[in-house]
């Protein structure tokens, strides 16, 4: 754990994730819910009982802001309402840790990026499958081996969800294929430039839009990364991480979603490498907040770093529904315009024209994005 400052946690969304998050706070000694918040009449109010705890219950986040005393809000609300959820946070002073994604839209994101800078108030998502002790032996393997300039990973699961899954135009692109887009920035530690992305309907799928997807990702200096996804896998189905490839100049490793890690050189037999034993999923994602709270690293999922994450999904459905290669840079540029357009009044709208997004970069790597497309 780090530190031992006691902080008081605003959680609004009391459904299953948001039960999994208070169990995940309740594990930390340095941290004790101070509300829980749901728009359902009786849900916040069952989930604290469930757990017999003495803390107040609302339906509305900004009765619980005005009422209760924040150290950190995480926001577990369904998508639509990221951004109004953790936009009132920002303006009362709370950082907010988001279920992903931080918004349903880049332009949404960049606004909530805007506000967040200008008040010095940290939002970051919680992408936590880049927390995983398998991903972690993957992304060292492939850096001791070079740096990858071929990634690749297949991803296909067959869940029946029903609800609103099933008539969504891109089910797999827009609810779920940010995470390998995520993973794919984390292993590769570049960004993405841009995508060329084909999106179908098999003929035994239940879903109304397209559940299967086929893309190629060019990033930073060249490097590919290959997304080949589905939806509607009915057997041999992969980890929910996918299972990943990656090539660099001397040598390969993979990885299959869950613990298995090999890496291979020019010459020698496949070697199975060890996992360490730090924490995983929502514990990692929520320990990596909470130090950034105390003034260390700002966390991976840090909204000016993961809003990339979205722009990939963005770029993707864009590229599917027009035939087209799509540049990033195309996507936040339309965004920033509809941002402006959406900003509510002159000092929001100064605030985003004066917005742009950071390069999530190690020092050791001194090259430009400008410097690659030019």
């Amino acid at each position: 754990m780090s530190g031992t400052r006691v902080r008081d946690v605003l959680l609004v969304g009391a459904g299953g994730m948001g039960r999994a998050w208070l169990d995940a706070v309740d594990r930390r000694a340095d941290l004790r819910i101070a509300a829980v918040v749901d728009v359902a009449d009786g849900a916040a109010r069952t989930a604290v009982d469930e757990r017999s705890w003495d803390a107040p219950t609302f339906t509305s986040v900004d009765d619980a802001l005005n009422t209760v005393s924040a150290d950190m809000l995480l926001n577990v609300t369904i998508p639509e309402a990221h951004f109004a959820v953790s936009a009132a946070a920002v303006r009362a002073g709370v950082p907010v840790l988001s279920e992903k994604p931080i918004t349903p839209t880049v332009s949404e994101a960049i606004r909530l990026a805007a506000l967040s800078r200008a008040a010095g108030v940290l939002v970051a998502t919680s992408q936590s499958r880049r927390h995983s002790r398998g991903i972690r032996a993957f992304r060292r393997a492939l850096a001791d081996a070079g740096g990858a300039e071929q990634l690749g990973t297949v991803f296909f699961q067959n869940p029946r969800f029903g609800g609103f899954r099933d008539r969504m135009p891109h089910p797999l692109l827009v609810d779920m294929a940010i995470h390998s887009f995520d993973q794919a920035r984390f292993l590769l530690d570049r960004e993405p430039v841009s995508v060329y992305c084909e999106e179908f309907h098999p003929s035994w799928s239940w879903y109304d839009g397209g559940a299967a997807a086929e893309a190629v990702f060019r990033f930073e200096g060249g490097a590919r990364f290959s997304y080949s996804g589905s939806w509607c896998a009915d057997g041999l189905t992969t980890s929910w991480n996918g299972s990943w490839r990656g090539s660099a100049a001397h040598g390969s490793a993979d990885w299959d979603g869950e613990a298995d890690v090999r890496t291979q050189g020019r010459e020698g037999e496949p070697v199975a490498l060890a996992l360490d034993a730090g924490l995983e999923g929502l514990d990692a994602a929520l320990d990596e907040f909470v130090v950034a709270l105390e003034g260390g690293q700002r966390p991976s999922g840090e909204i000016d770093s993961n809003i990339r994450s979205l722009a990939m999904v963005e770029a993707a459905v864009a590229s599917a529904e027009s035939g087209r290669r799509v540049l990033l840079d195309d996507v936040f540029a339309a965004a920033l315009a509809a941002a402006l357009s959406a900003a509510e009044g002159d000092e929001e709208r100064r605030t985003i024209a004066d917005w742009t997004p950071t390069v999530n970069r190690t020092a050791s790597d001194p090259r430009s994005l400008t410097e690659e497309q030019a």
